[in-house]
């Protein structure tokens, strides 16, 4: 059979990145996350205290940035490495870098940097790449695209629940707010805004559970596939 890029779209927390994961162990491809290569720029800039409001500290600091995935020998999962260090549990429940990585994708030249590297991952195809431009910018070609939503309450609950299950104190009003807030930038950014390609097909996700969403998207899926081979 073929293989495929797929191309996942859509808001943060309705579940991208784990459905991402779950399709690509099934079907034998590689998962690229690039929501968290963001998140990495972002603790990068606020680490080392970059003003995102100068292209050229901004240039100069992308320039010491190397980002990669490896895999988790005890969880089997990929783990992101900035510079060489695990900073997969820091970018997953740091509420600075949750607050901050909206205006750090806004960015034209993280986005260019980070484009780059995503193409270049593509290039052998048989991934499954997740993201906010996947399908409009990165990937317009992919053989199959995806635009995954979910209404906002929905989404801020299962994020205060992923957080909560981490040890992270925070309340649903903050979450709801950040969930808000990065819809907003993401949805109306100059540069690449999320929204769903012309040929994306649309998976809302409010009323299903895990199981029945990589079930849904499977059935999809393995329907492109065969039209392809």
């Amino acid at each position: 059979m073929p293989r495929i890029i797929i191309a996942i779209d859509g808001y943060s927390s309705c579940g991208k990145s784990t459905l991402a994961k779950e399709l690509a162990r099934h079907l034998g491809y590689r998962y690229i996350d690039t929501g968290a290569m963001y998140r990495a720029v972002t603790l990068y800039f606020l680490r080392n205290h970059i003003d995102i409001h100068h292209p050229e500290l901004i240039n100069d600091a992308l320039q010491h940035i190397t980002i990669d995935f490896r895999l988790n020998n005890d969880t089997h999962q990929q783990d992101t490495y900035l510079n060489g260090e695990n900073i997969e549990h820091e970018i997953r429940v740091n509420q600075r870098v949750a607050g901050q990585v909206s205006d750090v994708s806004a960015i034209s030249e993280v986005r260019r940097f980070l484009v780059k590297q995503q193409q270049a991952l593509g290039n052998e195809k048989g991934i499954v790449m997740d993201g906010r431009d996947i399908g409009t910018v990165v990937f317009p070609q992919a053989e199959l695209k995806l635009f995954v939503t979910a209404d906002p309450k929905v989404r801020a609950q299962r994020r205060l629940d992923e957080l909560t299950s981490k040890g992270q104190n925070t309340t649903y009003d903050e979450v709801l707010a950040n969930l808000t807030k990065r819809d907003h930038i993401d949805t109306t950014r100059d540069d690449s805004p999320l929204k769903q390609a012309d040929d994306a097909v649309l998976l809302d996700n409010t009323l299903l559970n895990r199981e029945e969403q990589f079930k849904l998207a499977l059935d999809i899926i393995n329907q492109k596939i065969k039209a392809t081979a």
